[in-house]
């Protein structure tokens, strides 16, 4: 029985050791390990590595990132590399993702966020920590420098009052890191040439100057990157709007709209993005990069049209009528979203999973995304959120809708 033991002890501190070894060039520091560490399964294959910029200092960032469990590894302003998910398991980083036809991006990838910002250089440290850690990765998953995207490349939104379309250019997370002056200080030689879901007309472009950051020419020089942000990029201008500067926070209560003449009102507060004046100032609150999306109200944020936009009729458009009924959109048919209640909720982009059983928990039916806030259990009528429902509770006979 001792033997056994000494056995089963030898095997782990193997494993520990090979691990361990695959990161030997770095120290990590383990301080915001997450508490959800124990709850994210294994990932079945890594294909890819994204890169995240936390649109906040690290003073706030690393708390949020560990509480939520929302990336593996961050780096701060000084260059030190924390762990918060164990790499080789899921992280919630990526939120509504695709690249190359492949959804739910963090089911395949590692999520690195580096405390800083989008459109701003990094401090030299942090450089040379990202190039270290993408290069144990790297070697770990046999991953070329192609599959070393940034968040903005692989996320994408839902159509909203601006794009008719499921669209590409929700989130301008990480971009500095698909340019090739930063890429070379990373070491990468190499980066994607097109958008494969735009090129097979999946998505569209809905933001032409990110478009153009990711897959365009820009310049070498120490100034390549600071010459990307455009003029006051808070500010409300000709071709830039509301859902250019907030995204998906436009509506959210916690962002502030400042008028020129010094009135100011909240996102929940407003009804036509569109008609805002010119010169007005947007100020997001949270710049959380995976806030969970909003469950959209027929009603409360406009026709069925105006929220689902070209995909008001699509099999993954979900309608949950206020009496708990629910139908897909290729099913209602045009005079059935005209005839939508007030009160029915909207789900783009999602996936009809159930009903739950003893023999089909819901583990069985999306995996551990049924513990993602934009999963939805559908229980005596009302949808709850995965994160707020309790697995032992959930009743036999509730459906669940999770991404697809």
């Amino acid at each position: 029985m001792l033997l056994k033991k000494v056995k089963v002890l030898l095997t782990a501190a193997s494993v520990w050791l090979a691990v361990s070894s695959a990161f030997a060039v770095l120290q990590f520091d383990n301080s915001f390990y997450s508490p959800r560490n124990k709850e994210r399964d294994l990932r079945k294959s890594t294909s890819l590595i994204i890169l995240h910029t936390t649109e906040a200092p690290s003073t706030s960032a690393l708390h949020k990132l560990s509480d939520l469990g929302e990336c593996n590894f961050c780096i701060n302003e000084a260059g030190r590399v924390f762990r918060i998910i164990d790499h080789r398991r899921e992280a919630y980083h990526a939120g509504r993702s695709m690249w190359n036809s492949r959804s739910n991006v963090d089911e395949f990838s590692v999520g690195i966020e580096v405390c800083g910002y989008h459109d701003k250089p990094l401090a030299a440290a942090q450089y040379t920590a990202l190039a270290a850690l993408i290069g144990e990765l790297k070697a770990i998953y046999k991953i070329p420098d192609g599959g070393v995207l940034t968040h903005s490349q692989v996320a994408y939104g839902a159509p909203n009052k601006w794009q008719s379309r499921s669209h590409r250019g929700r989130k301008r997370c990480g971009m500095l890191f698909a340019t090739p002056a930063v890429r070379a200080k990373l070491g990468l030689k190499e980066r994607v040439a097109y958008d494969p879901d735009v090129r097979a007309k999946r998505l569209v472009v809905a933001d032409e100057y990110l478009a153009q950051v990711l897959y365009g020419k820009v310049p070498l020089g120490k100034q390549a990157v600071a010459s990307l942000a455009p003029v006051d990029p808070n500010v409300i201008a000709v071709g830039r709007g509301a859902w250019d500067i907030a995204r998906d926070a436009y509506d959210d209560p916690t962002t502030l709209y400042v008028f020129p003449n010094g009135m100011k009102k909240r996102g929940n507060q407003l009804a036509n993005f569109k008609l805002l004046p010119i010169g007005t100032r947007v100020l997001v609150h949270s710049p959380a990069d995976n806030h969970p999306e909003k469950v959209k109200v027929v009603g409360e944020n406009g026709k069925a049209q105006d929220i689902a936009g070209d995909e008001v009729l699509k099999s993954s458009t979900i309608y949950v009528y206020p009496d708990g009924r629910y139908i897909r959109g290729s099913q209602l048919g045009a005079d059935g979203v005209v005839k939508l209640p007030y009160g029915t909720k909207v789900l783009l982009g999602y996936e009809i999973g159930g009903p739950v059983s003893a023999s089909r928990p819901a583990t069985t039916i999306c995996g551990n995304r049924w513990r993602s806030a934009e999963t939805y259990f559908l229980i005596s009528g009302t949808l709850t959120p995965g994160n707020k429902v309790d697995d032992a509770k959930i009743p036999s006979g509730a459906m669940v809708f999770f991404k697809s």
